[in-house]
């Protein structure tokens, strides 16, 4: 007879995810490494970066391979998705989407290492995309130490995206730009692919009550743009809201298009809908055609008001 104890499981997210009551998790994404030095397209150069020692704060950066001596490009801060719980900009997913990403808009990319739950739980993912966001700022006063930022950025064309958990962090990112300064760095546009946001309902989803344990619940602003006060500021110029018509959070996403609206915020708000898809869809399928153009449309975004 086996006598081996079972391992209570309190918690599971999808295929990706499992957490035992005796502490230990599994992942099942995200946790495998394409190496910065073994890239296969050559027309991508991608290197890491060590943003903060102490926290171990890290990034993934890619630049053009064709840029030239003076040559400035519009700059993407990357946040990936996996639900606060799974997920880098290192693994084969993040690393080939960010790659085909930079080839098609021209861009310069820095892709966020933020720390994960349940080790850590929210806010640390918010104070980690911050604080990455002030590393890169410091490159805006030339006090920074990032060669490809400071020689090649072009910080009047600096832009957040993000899938999923990651888009929830735009949005909590853009929300703070716009009543903190950022050593004077602006940001043009903000872009929120199928973005986690709390549910219409008065009920709080277990998932952000396991990522978040000292939540407010339906009311907590990080998942609720309206009860944010910092909502009609946001700091950036333009948004951009994608949703895949057979997302369970499509709806959410819309209803964030909607509530921006009605709370002030005055700018520009573009929505982009994908027929037939599933969440996050362009990520696991990056080759079909949906996801081919909404990689264009994503390039577009970026590049839409630049000088040709």
């Amino acid at each position: 007879m086996d006598s081996t104890p079972t391992e209570v499981v309190v918690f599971e997210f999808g295929p990706y995810f499992r957490a035992y009551k005796n502490g230990r998790v599994e992942r099942f994404f995200g946790t495998d490494k394409v190496p910065s030095s073994n890239n296969s397209d050559h027309a991508v150069s991608p290197k890491d970066v060590l943003i903060d020692q102490e926290t171990g704060l890290s990034a993934r950066m890619f630049i053009p391979s064709t840029i030239k001596p003076g040559q400035n490009l519009p700059l993407l801060v990357y946040y990936h998705g996996g639900a606060f719980l799974v997920g880098s900009p290192f693994c084969p997913t993040y690393h080939n989407y960010m790659t085909s990403l930079v080839a098609e808009a021209n861009i310069i990319t820095v892709s966020v290492n933020y720390r994960l739950a349940p080790e850590h739980h929210i806010p640390i993912a918010y104070e980690d995309s911050w604080a990455a966001l002030q590393w890169v700022a410091k490159h805006h006063n030339n006090e920074g130490p990032e060669g490809w930022l400071s020689d090649h950025a072009d910080f009047q064309r600096v832009f957040l995206a993000g899938d999923s958990a990651g888009g929830n962090i735009v949005y909590n990112m853009v929300a703070r730009a716009g009543i903190e300064d950022l050593a004077g760095m602006k940001i043009l546009g903000a872009c929120l692919v199928h973005t986690y946001f709390g549910r219409k309902d008065c009920e709080v989803d277990n998932y952000w009550l396991f990522v978040c344990p000292n939540t407010s619940g339906i009311n907590d602003p990080r998942i609720n743009p309206a009860m944010d006060s910092r909502l009609s500021s946001l700091g950036c110029t333009r948004v951009l809201i994608c949703v895949a018509e057979k997302d369970v959070l499509k709806e959410r996403g819309l209803l964030f298009g909607e509530t921006l609206r009605k709370n002030g915020w005055d700018r520009e708000v573009q929505i982009v809908e994908t027929e037939g898809e599933e969440h996050v869809f362009h990520l696991f399928n990056p080759d079909c055609e949906k996801a081919v153009i909404l990689l264009k449309r994503l390039a577009s975004f970026f590049n839409q008001d630049r000088a040709n």
